[in-house]
C-alpha cells in the first residue's frame, strides 16, 4: 500500500511541476509542517482557508504561538462584519495556506467552495501560497475530482457542521438547493495562475483531511 501512494504521489508531483507549481512530496505531516514553518518567516500574515488538513498539520496553533498574525475565519464568536475583513484579508496576506478538494495525476487543482474566498486566493492576491494534501486527495482526473467532492468531502464536511442537507444524512450529493449548501462556486487550476509567483503544493503521504 505504502507503494501505492508512494507512486501516484510521485507521478503526481511531476505533473504538477510540469504545470508550473513547486510541487513536493513528504512521507509524514510533521516534515510538511516543519518546512512551511521554515518558509514563512517569523512576523507574517497568513491567511487559513477552510482546511481540515491545514488544522491536521497543527499550523493555526504553530503560527499563532510563534506571533504570526493568523486570519482564520474558522475561529469562533467572529461578527459578520469581522467574519468578511478575515475572509478579504486572505487576499491580500503574506501567505495563503490552504488544502484541495482534489488533485489530480495530471497535474491540476479541483475545488469546490461556499463563500468563494479560499479558491479566490488560491487564484490572485497573496504573496505565496501553499496547498497541502493528503494522499486520499489524489485522483485519476478532473472528473474523477468533481465526484469525490460532490460524494465524498462535501458530505462529510455538512456533518462535521451539521448542515441540514441531503448529503449530511445520506453521503450522497442531492444538487439541493438549499440555503446551507455548500457547493456554489468550482474551480479548475490547470496551471499555476499566471499572477502567482510563489504556488507550492505539498502532497503528504497521509489521509489528511477530507
Amino acid at each position: 500500500m505504502d507503494w501505492f501512494h508512494r507512486e501516484r504521489a510521485r507521478k503526481t508531483v511531476e505533473k504538477l511541476t510540469k504545470n508550473g507549481f513547486e510541487a513536493i512530496y513528504f512521507e509524514q505531516r510533521d516534515q510538511a509542517a516543519q518546512e512551511i514553518m521554515i518558509r514563512i518567516p517569523t512576523g507574517s500574515g497568513v491567511g487559513l482557508g477552510g482546511s481540515v488538513t491545514v488544522r491536521d498539520l497543527g499550523l493555526p496553533d504553530l503560527l499563532r504561538a510563534r506571533g504570526d498574525t493568523v486570519y482564520d475565519h474558522w475561529q469562533k464568536d467572529l461578527t459578520p462584519d469581522e467574519l468578511q475583513r478575515v475572509r478579504k484579508s486572505h487576499l491580500t496576506c503574506d501567505y495563503f495556506l490552504t488544502s484541495s478538494n482534489a488533485v489530480t495525476m495530471d497535474g491540476r487543482l479541483v475545488n469546490t467552495d461556499h463563500s468563494g474566498n479560499r479558491v479566490a486566493a488560491m487564484i490572485f492576491g497573496p504573496g505565496s501560497i501553499i496547498v497541502v494534501a493528503g494522499v486520499n486527495k489524489i485522483v485519476k482526473d478532473v472528473e474523477a475530482g468533481l465526484a469525490r467532492i460532490k460524494n465524498y468531502a462535501t458530505p462529510l464536511n455538512t456533518h462535521r457542521r451539521n448542515d441540514p442537507t441531503p448529503c449530511a444524512k445520506t453521503t450522497l450529493c442531492a444538487d439541493c438547493a438549499m440555503p446551507h449548501r455548500l457547493c456554489r462556486v468550482t474551480t479548475i487550476i490547470e496551471a499555476r495562475p499566471a499572477a502567482s509567483k510563489n504556488f507550492t503544493v505539498m502532497i503528504i503521504g497521509e489521509n489528511l483531511g477530507y
